[in-house]
């Protein structure tokens, strides 16, 4: 295995107003001590900044951060893509847990969570979130919700949001209450949110109805989704109990097709507590235990044509121990198991079974210069393929695999004055293959290919090392990342000059392969009096080559930099921005590239304060030179350019109220 050598110079880099907390907020992702920073380079998104730049998919949303891009499947379905990698690269948590869903499958699957019910998302970037398994190689995202009250509610408080948008005829409405007392906590909320087609600045061909018209929409990218839980806790003087029921329902097209639409609906449920103050050896111990049910169904015209669903549970338990030698740390337990099933037309994996069992450590020692990190996971996973009932195809590769994979990662923070601090991290990783990547066989009409798993896949094994440097005075603030990442066996869809029918064949392989690039952020104030002026900036590359042929990989987002200006006076604040991305030339052969453009937004906010209640009152004009642009890390631009180009102008206006 080729080690990697990375130089990364950040460390914590929060976005927009969770820049403003600087590093005071306790960061859950990454570091189960709870502590208010950590070695890695870590992203936090409140409430605030989902308010001001919150999407209708979780990879839009995140779209930007340094270092994320999206897969961007049309407005409806978008994963993140961090450091280049994605898929099942990156682990998607709901509360610290498995977030159980089909969206790794397929680019054009939804991930069934939606910021409108969200309080806060934290993306970890980097080696060291191997605690949450091989799945997180490229990093986390955590959508962190407070269904399950974890602290106690004095009274009653609640928020509640309306907003509407031009671009794609957006109406929107969400509400949470929270009651309690020292001793009880429930939680309530609930969302809904319709789109019409999005508007776009060149005319595309639609045809609905079997009849072809032109308009300057995407065609087929309507939406509707809604959701909603409850929840409740009891408290006592060391700890907590909690449970809570949820509910997300979404149906939405497909836009690679024109009469293809999506019907999805998960129900997931949950427990979680936490004894503390414990005699002995264990200071506390904390366990979460979820079980989620999903589907979703493909209607061609209407008409049911495949049905994918997946069943699992997840039960994560953490135990912190007293200090040793100097040394804080958890021990933890980890068991998921899920079952998926496709059934139908398009069903290009069998049914299989996915049963892991994993024991993780996480060790912090805190020095007079900064702090050294160290973890490590072993993990066995078991995956089986259990045939299909309506596909003989599948009936010839009955049977089951197992894996092994062992993580290891170490980091430190180097304090080298009161304004500047140096992190590096290194981590060994391994991933076993998903159920698809071993036996799938069949056509996928999201990649306008036929897929082929390979049984003989082994695990895919990674070298990861980068470095940080980060300096912060008063309102300013920099961060530099630099990465890389060797992979011994990274398993990719390549292309095969084999074919089934009028489609391409795609073979499931392991090849070497290397992913390098730097993130920076910063923010210079300008100008201060009654009034201040900051300038927030950002910029972010990577290069990836798939090293067993040369070529670069597929899907790779451009260079990028942006910069906004932050007016800010009272209650008021306003920004004005402008994100350039670069050509993408540099793609494999059959795919295509894509030119240079620039988005530029604005948006501006008002606090108005009314006895107990608070109004934040918004106005955001996404792409507001109307920038005809299409992205590269899209598989629409490589299999249907023109298809679906990134949205038009569109203004977006909202309230929210919090009492």
């Amino acid at each position: 295995m080729a080690v990697a050598v990375v130089v990364c110079l950040s460390v914590y880099s929060a976005g927009a107003s969770a820049q403003n907390a600087a590093i005071s907020e306790v960061l859950i992702t990454g570091n189960p001590l709870g502590r208010d920073q950590t070695a890695l380079p870590v992203n936090a998104l409140g409430r605030a900044d989902l308010l001001e730049r919150g999407q209708s998919t979780l990879g839009e949303t995140l779209n930007q951060l340094p270092g994320v891009s999206s897969t961007y499947f049309g407005p409806n379905a978008s994963r993140p893509i961090i450091r280049g990698l994605d898929g099942d690269r990156i682990r998607v948590l709901n509360n610290s847990a498995s977030s159980l869903d089909a969206s790794a499958l397929s680019y054009d699957h939804a991930v069934p969570l939606d910021v409108l019910s969200t309080e806060r998302i934290e993306v970890l970037r980097g080696p060291a979130a191997l605690q949450y398994g091989g799945s997180a190689v490229g990093g986390v995202v955590n959508v962190i919700e407070n269904r399950i009250p974890q602290a106690e509610v004095s009274g009653v408080l609640g928020k509640a949001q309306l907003q509407a948008g031009t671009g794609n005829a957006e109406r929107s409405v969400a509400g949470l209450v929270e009651a309690g007392n020292e001793r009880f906590g429930l939680h309530l909320d609930g969302f809904d949110r319709r789109t019409g087609d999005v508007a776009v600045p060149v005319s595309l061909a639609c045809d609905k109805t079997g009849e072809t018209r032109f308009a300057k929409r995407i065609c087929n990218s309507a939406s509707q989704s809604r959701g909603g839980a409850l929840g409740a806790s009891t408290f006592w003087v060391d700890g907590y109990l909690g449970a809570s029921v949820s509910t997300y329902q979404s149906e939405y097209g497909t836009v690679a097709e024109d009469q293809v639409t999506i019907g999805m609906k998960t129900n997931r449920y949950a427990l979680e507590g936490q004894v503390r103050q414990l005699p002995g050896w264990l200071q506390s111990v904390k366990a979460r235990l979820s079980h989620t049910d999903y589907q979703h169904t493909e209607f061609d015209n209407g008409t049911p044509t495949t049905l994918f669903a997946n069943k699992g549970q997840d039960l994560r338990i953490e135990a912190r121990h007293r200090a040793l030698g100097g040394w804080q740390g958890v021990l933890g337990v980890q068991n998921e198991s899920s079952r998926f099933s496709a059934i139908g037309d398009e069903a290009f994996a069998p049914f299989s079974r996915t049963r892991s069992q994993a024991l993780f450590v996480h060790e912090e020692l805190r020095t007079t210069w900064g702090q050294l990190n160290a973890g490590a996971r072993w993990e066995s996973v078991r995956v089986e393929s259990l045939g299909n009932p309506e596909l003989e195809r599948f009936n010839e590769g009955i049977g089951s695999q197992k894996f092994s994979p062992f993580s290891v990662a170490t980091g430190a923070v180097f304090k080298l004055s009161p304004a500047w601090r140096m992190t590096g991290n290194f981590a060994m990783t391994q991933r076993a293959p998903k159920d698809y990547e071993l036996f799938a066989n069949g056509p996928h009409l999201a990649t306008h290919a036929w897929e082929i798993g390979n049984k003989a896949l082994g695990l895919e094994k990674s070298n990861s090392l980068d470095t940080g440097l980060e300096w912060g005075s008063g309102p300013n603030r920099l961060n530099v990342t630099a990465f890389v990442s060797q992979f011994a066996n990274y398993i990719g869809l390549m292309n095969s000059p084999d074919r089934r029918g009028d489609l391409p064949v795609q073979r499931y392989q392991g090849v070497k392969a290397q992913f390098q690039g730097m993130e920076a952020s910063g923010r210079q104030r300008l100008w201060q009096n009654t009034a201040t002026l900051d300038l927030d900036w950002r910029a972010d590359t990577v290069r990836a080559t798939n090293e067993s042929t040369g070529e670069p990989l597929p899907r790779i987002a451009p260079m990028r930099l942006g910069a906004t200006l932050v007016y800010g006076q009272g209650p008021w604040s306003a920004k004005l921005g402008a994100d350039w991305h670069a050509a993408q030339k540099r793609v494999p052969e059959g795919s295509v590239a894509t030119g240079a453009y620039t988005l530029v937004n604005a948006s501006v906010s008002y606090r108005q304060k009314l006895d107990a209640t608070v109004l934040n009152w918004f106005a955001r004009l996404d792409n507001l030179t109307d920038q005809l642009a299409y992205s590269a890390s899209s598989i629409l631009t490589s299999t249907a350019f023109g298809k679906s180009p990134l949205p038009g102008r569109s203004l977006k206006l909202g309230v929210q109220a919090s009492f």
